[in-house]
């Protein structure tokens, strides 16, 4: 016998009174009978309709709500609504980034109102918290910042349903999956799942398995379920890449014709080692005149990629290659990434070339921005052609690369051209190099900031296990490759900008740093000895730059240097200029890497459009394309952070019974994180892991502090860990706490 539901009337339905409030305020440009309010309630029976009744006559009657006409209510808009974007925190709370305040809005976790993390919200403030701090209420949301979530899935066989358990933090709800649209998921599952609705009486969110990743803890899993979290692609869609690998990439005299040949020109180019494509090529020639003629030739991926195809929708989609420990997510298939566009050593490609004369004080003569045909002569990796800046090698005597470990053969012999012999090369990235550094010394004393982070970086065996790891470190060879670079960047910026600040074009652009992250920066950096000066723009970026020095190969180094990054503003891409603060640059745009970056697609279809004469482009279109590269160069940011932390937490699962000195790089009031000095893997020690005394977060010392025995572990103290646990699902690492290091 089917046993009969208990009527909400029994003892009157709970909080009547907020809920039609709310119901109300919701939706307050609509009118609401009784009926409305009981059906979105649930309710159906007698004595439920009445206790609605009398609830809406009530609130009627004290003016919290206006009857419209008979038996019709709506809310009373007193307060003013304002949108922001909510940022969740851990615990279910949340703060509201909305420009209207200059501080972030608190949002208690019971006023979310099935708000996510990002979502575009409505709401309002209601009052302020302690210390003058706002608090409000969303209610309604916008627009869903995403909709699909990665997660393990649990099968309930007898009751017919599943739930899926994100891997997210901020995702404070398990989703609700019916069992006719789990997809095939086994129980345990990592999968995708997507939103589909959230029912208003439902605690959950349903959703529908649209892909199972695997197993937990598999390594393509959880790769893949990195690049699932952020909505980045695994692969290409079949009919881009059969569109693509049907592209004639034959280089015709007919196209050659149309360009400036620099074929005979000596060219070659400088990458990483492991490099597959190479985007961006160097040519030198010293004039009759005693002028250096430097063309920075990057490979012409426009002339391949036409508006309008499929293969231009999918990179535009993409907005960026993603670069994860293990592989690279590319924007282009390969045919294009890998073949057409690299620019190989001894293959003729088609370029978009900025070819530059300047002098022996790097003060630039003469320009020319156009499209070009040219000839690698050689392709060096960083560590050859800091050979050959190291050794400075003297030209005057006979020598062989070969003394200096760079394999390219003494003599480069070109069919039907002039011999470029190793001795030319060499002479090419000498001069060059003593140019990049006068460019660079006039950055710097323009106010450019010199932020060369350590890059942690994996030695991988072939299952792709992390085996070791290493640093890399920017060199002068690649600082060469980086002011041929900017000078390019910029000057096509300066190019357009200059000549008719009307022309719709895509800047990079980066603003001033925001006082209250500096003042934190500094509140930080002063525990250390450091001071900063920010009295003006000037002394701002000279005291930075001095702290990036000061710190350079100190225990504290990657801590400080991740926190300087922080106080900056974010680099975004628009059509609106306000110059470079970072690089001291009034114009600057990206226009070097096309085959990893459409911004820098869109800069060569600009470009060539205005070189040919052509009329500005619809600006708002534009920048609603810079809004969604910059969009996705922050999820593929993220997603590269992802991986690293993994293969981090890979690595240690083999290194458990050893001890390791780290720093403090966090403290907060649930425990401290260490980060590994020898290999920069950062975990955390709880407070509750801490047995030696209770131990109380101190906010202004940045440390934790032992109540009895006085003991302080402060920011930037060396201690000794061991791995207490390794988590590769929800990426996060526990250390056990030995003591502080004895230096």
């Amino acid at each position: 016998m089917t046993r009969k539901k208990k009527s909400k009337s029994n003892k009157g339905i709970s909080n009547l009174t907020n809920t039609i409030l709310s119901i109300l305020k919701k939706d307050r440009n609509q009118n609401f009978n009784y009926k409305q309010i009981a059906a979105k309630l649930g309710v159906n029976d007698a004595s439920s309709r009445n206790q609605i009744i009398k609830t809406l006559a009530k609130l009627a009657a004290k003016q919290e709500i206006i009857q419209v006409e008979r038996g019709k209510f709506k809310a009373v808009v007193n307060t003013e609504y304002y949108t922001g974007k909510l940022d969740l925190a851990a615990k279910g709370n949340g703060y509201i980034i909305c420009d209207e305040f200059d501080d972030d809005v608190f949002i208690a976790s019971n006023n979310i109102n099935k708000a996510l993390n990002g979502d575009e919200v409505e709401f309002y403030v209601y009052k302020r918290r302690k210390r003058g701090k706002l608090e409000g209420e969303i209610t309604n949301i916008i627009k869903r910042e995403k909709s699909e979530y990665v997660g393990v899935i649990q099968i309930h066989d007898k009751k017919n349903f599943a739930f899926v358990v994100a891997d997210s933090n901020k995702m404070y709800k398990d989703i609700f999956v019916p069992i006719n649209k789990i997809n095939k998921a086994e129980d345990g599952d990592k999968v995708l799942v997507k939103l589909e609705d959230w029912p208003e009486k439902a605690d959950s969110p349903y959703g529908k398995v649209i892909k199972v990743l695997g197993k937990p803890g598999d390594h393509n899993t959880e790769i893949h379920a990195i690049l699932a979290e952020y909505g980045l692609p695994m692969e290409f869609p079949h009919e881009v890449e059969d569109y693509a690998n049907k592209l004639d990439t034959s280089i015709t005299e007919e196209e050659i014709s149309k360009r400036r040949d620099m074929r005979k020109d000596l060219t070659f180019t400088i990458d990483p080692k492991d490099a597959k494509d190479f985007d961006d090529a160097l040519s030198f020639k010293v004039l009759e005149n005693g002028l250096y003629e430097i063309g920075i030739h990057i490979a012409d991926v426009s002339h391949y990629l036409e508006e309008g195809t499929v293969l231009d929708d999918e990179a535009y989609e993409r907005a960026t290659s993603v670069y994860l420990v293990d592989r690279v997510v590319p924007m282009l298939p390969e045919v294009l990434s890998n073949n057409a566009c690299s620019l190989r050593p001894h293959e003729e490609k088609l370029t978009f070339s900025a070819v530059f004369q300047m002098n022996d004080k790097c003060e630039i003569k003469n320009e020319w921005f156009g499209r070009t045909v040219t000839y690698s002569d050689a392709r060096f990796a960083y560590e050859e052609a800091q050979a050959i800046i190291e050794n400075n090698i003297n030209l005057k005597t006979n020598w062989s690369l070969s003394e200096v470990e760079v394999t390219i053969p003494t003599e480069v012999s070109l069919t039907g051209k002039a011999y470029k012999t190793s001795k030319d090369i060499a002479h090419a990235i000498l001069k060059m190099d003593k140019l990049a550094k006068i460019m660079r010394k006039k950055r710097m004393s323009s106010g450019a900031i010199s932020f060369d982070k350590v890059e942690v970086k994996f030695d991988l065996d072939e299952q792709a296990n992390p085996v070791g790891v290493f640093f890399k470190t920017s060199k002068d060879a690649n600082k060469l490759i980086e002011e041929f670079m900017l000078l390019a960047n910029r000057k096509v910026s300066e190019f357009v900008g200059k000549k008719d600040p009307k022309k719709t074009f895509v800047y990079r652009v980066h603003d001033e740093p925001d006082d209250s992250k500096l003042a934190n920066l500094q509140g930080i950096v002063s525990k250390f000895g450091y001071k900063l000066n920010f009295k003006d723009r000037k002394t701002t970026s000279a005291s930075l730059n001095n702290l990036l020095k000061e710190v350079n190969g100190k225990k504290e180094q990657n801590l400080v240097d991740t926190l300087a990054i922080r106080s900056m503003s974010k680099a975004e891409y628009t059509t609106h200029n306000i110059g470079h603060y970072g690089l001291a640059f009034d114009y600057y745009s990206h226009f070097t890497s096309p085959i990893r970056r459409y911004p820098d697609v869109m800069a060569h279809r600009l470009l060539q459009q205005y070189l040919d004469g052509g009329k500005s482009a619809n600006e708002d279109v534009y920048e609603e394309k810079c809004q969604h590269s910059s969009n996705m160069e922050g999820l593929a940011t993220r997603a590269e952070r992802d991986s690293i932390k993994y293969m981090q937490i890979k690595f240690m699962q083999d290194h458990k019974d050893e001890e390791f000195v780290g720093v403090i790089s966090g403290v907060t009031d649930w425990g401290i994180y260490v980060e590994i000095i020898s290999n920069k893997c950062e975990g955390m020690v709880s407070v509750r892991d801490m047995k030696d005394d209770h131990y109380a977060f101190d906010q202004d010392q940045y440390a934790m502090v032992g109540r009895s025995n006085g003991m302080v572990y402060q920011l930037g103290d060396e201690v000794v860990v061991k791995v207490k646990n390794t988590d590769l699902v929800k990426k996060h690492l526990d250390f056990n706490l030995i003591g502080k290091s004895v230096e």
